[in-house]
């Protein structure tokens, strides 16, 4: 991509990534079945460019291997109260070292999820210990968005996303 290209992502889009979305991230296997692993958090780049998901390597074992194996990787954020969606894909996704408040977004990002579905009556603590992820466990997959539809329900599901400036 040439350094002047827009983002792929508008500053809107950016910002819903990092809300208290859920966010699932899946790959696909050497069988060509999928590989799925729940993500706890997000961060966008300053330039929109890459999108960096958290998850807890232990459960994400297999999606990590296909990850290291090819870079495919897909990503889907919803937010439960309104049911929006947003799907990314790439073909560059790469494990990259943690940066100094992951740890301290990953608990922000499990508090925030847990609070919005305990909101809609969901048991907070269970929400909790699923998404848990202890701080040696925890990795970085950064990848450059190379297509995105919104998958929210409705007339306009799989409209693509047009990025922004």
């Amino acid at each position: 991509m040439a350094d002047n290209a827009a983002p792929f992502l508008d500053a809107e889009q950016a910002a819903f990534l990092c809300r208290e979305v859920s966010i699932s991230a899946a790959s696909c296997g050497r069988n060509g079945l999928p590989n799925l692993a729940r993500a706890t958090g997000c961060r966008v780049s300053a330039d929109r460019r890459r999108v960096t998901v958290l998850l807890a390597a232990t459960p994400a074992a297999a999606l990590l291997e296909d990850v290291r194996r090819d870079g495919r990787l897909a990503v889907v954020f919803s937010l439960p109260e309104s049911h929006r969606t947003l799907q990314l894909k790439a073909g560059d996704a790469r494990i990259e070292a943690l940066e100094a408040d992951d740890t301290a977004l990953a608990r922000r990002y499990v508090d925030a999820f847990a609070d919005g579905l305990e909101a809609l009556g969901y048991p907070g603590p269970v929400l909790r210990a699923l998404l848990a992820a202890e701080a040696d466990d925890l990795v970085a997959v950064s990848f450059t968005p190379t297509s995105g539809s919104s998958q929210t329900p409705g007339p306009e599901a799989g409209t693509p996303l047009r990025g922004g400036a």
